[in-house]
């Protein structure tokens, strides 16, 4: 069976674009898209973040707005779908403004060929995944796929900049594997990391696709949770406790280990009043949570 097609979007108001664009597509000679189309800036947009889309052709003029606007509104959203840029301008200021914006390719309307609109979209269907990769290899720790700590230090002061301006709550909750040099000493460093996987896959589970889970450094984790109180940040680094404890971790054909962890939870404003110090509460948070027996979470409030 054929593989499905995939969907391109092309944002442009003009129809006549669009029936061109299809014709250029029934021409192409290696690949098969599905061409899908949005008229409007909105329309283009709101289709562009949704995405469900593996490349974007979009038109320089949309009305009273443009296509470099939208690339800079569609990047600040965190859209990372590679974009190809059309336009009826020749002039070079137009084509460098776009590619610093974020396309990775542009293409001038009057000469567009079928075989040029295919090769574009083939380069920037490659080079965009070439930068996924580079971005994932500059943010996601290697070995269990989390974020890493850089990433955290990037992300932390953004979502207290937010939390800031809108009165929102901020929680972090830091977790620590107990016990878990005993594991690398007694069963070696591959078994530690089957576990740190497993623990980071146990925590990911059990929070929402607003928040963050990051790996700071060793066996600790830590959860940044979005407009979060401090009984729902306790309700979740419980739940978190419960589920890594609830099944042990096999690491070798016969040998599985109940793991646990601790959990120490900091909320912004009430508990600090910057991220840094939301850390140092989450962390003395934690401290106590190891010192009271582990397996447990502690609020910097129960201090």
């Amino acid at each position: 069976m054929a593989a499905p097609a995939r969907k391109i979007l092309l944002i442009d108001d003009d129809r006549m674009q669009f029936r061109l664009t299809q014709a250029h597509f029934k021409n192409f000679r290696r690949e098969r898209y599905e061409l899908d189309w949005a008229a409007t800036y909105e329309e283009g947009l709101q289709k562009l973040l949704h995405g469900t889309h593996v490349a974007c052709l979009l038109d320089y003029r949309l009305g009273e707005r443009n296509g470099l606007q939208l690339i800079h509104e569609a990047v600040a959203r965190g859209c990372r779908t590679p974009i190809v840029f059309l336009t009826a301008e020749t002039a070079e200021r137009v084509d460098i403004e776009a590619m610093n914006a974020g396309a990775l390719d542009y293409l001038v309307k009057g000469e567009i060929t079928p075989r040029m609109i295919e090769r574009s979209l083939r380069y920037a269907l490659k080079l965009g995944e070439t930068l996924e990769a580079l971005r994932r290899l500059a943010t996601r720790d290697q070995l269990t796929g989390l974020l890493n700590r850089r990433e955290f230090e990037r992300i932390l002061p953004d979502e207290e900049e937010r939390a800031r301006r809108f009165g929102h709550p901020l929680a972090l909750v830091m977790f620590d594997i107990d016990h878990f040099k005993l594991v690398n000493d007694t069963h070696g460093h591959p078994a530690g990391d089957v576990v740190l996987r497993e623990v980071a896959r146990r925590v990911a589970a059990e929070v929402r696709t607003v928040d963050r889970v990051v790996r700071f450094g060793g066996e600790e984790l830590v959860l940044i949770l979005v407009q979060t109180d401090r009984p729902g940040a306790l309700n979740v680094a419980r739940r978190v406790c419960a589920m890594v404890a609830r099944k042990p971790i096999g690491v070798g054909e016969s040998v599985a280990l109940h793991v646990t962890v601790s959990a120490g939870v900091g909320v912004f404003p009430d508990d600090a009043d910057s991220g840094l110090a939301l850390l140092n509460a989450a962390d003395r948070a934690l401290y106590a949570a190891k010192a009271r027996g582990r397996n447990r979470a502690v609020a910097f409030t129960e201090l």
